[in-house]
């Protein structure tokens, strides 16, 4: 009886370990928030948002690849560029661009990868 009174107390530290575990070690995941190509020749912001959460929600790290300008934006005598946003916890916000240069074929990496190495 003491054994199984003891076996219990065991396995209720080792659940809480295992919680504590997992909820800190956990990875942190991307969340779009916008995603913008042409803003530098007048589209509006956000017109790639739903391809960009698409492909990158919920990874730790996504490579992107520009193919061809989503519907809308401007594409005549002007190069695009494009705008990523994201959010890998409620207030850790980041932003990347691809320069007009760039062009179809171009690849931007979101990352919400934890830094390691020396200096971190």
């Amino acid at each position: 009886m003491v054994l199984a009174g003891a076996g219990r107390g065991v396995w209720a530290t080792l659940v809480i370990l295992a919680v504590a575990a997992s909820s800190s070690g956990q990875a942190r995941t991307i969340k779009v928030v916008s995603g913008t190509y042409g803003k530098n020749c007048g589209a509006s912001r956000g017109n790639a948002t739903e391809n960009l959460a698409h492909q990158c929600d919920g990874l730790e790290t996504c490579r992107y690849m520009l193919h061809e300008a989503p519907t809308g934006a401007p594409s005549v005598g002007c190069h695009n560029d494009f705008r990523a946003e994201w959010l890998c916890t409620d207030t850790e916000f980041h932003i990347a661009a691809l320069s007009p240069e760039a062009g179809s074929g171009s690849t931007l990496v979101l990352s919400c990868a934890a830094e390691a190495g020396a200096g971190k």
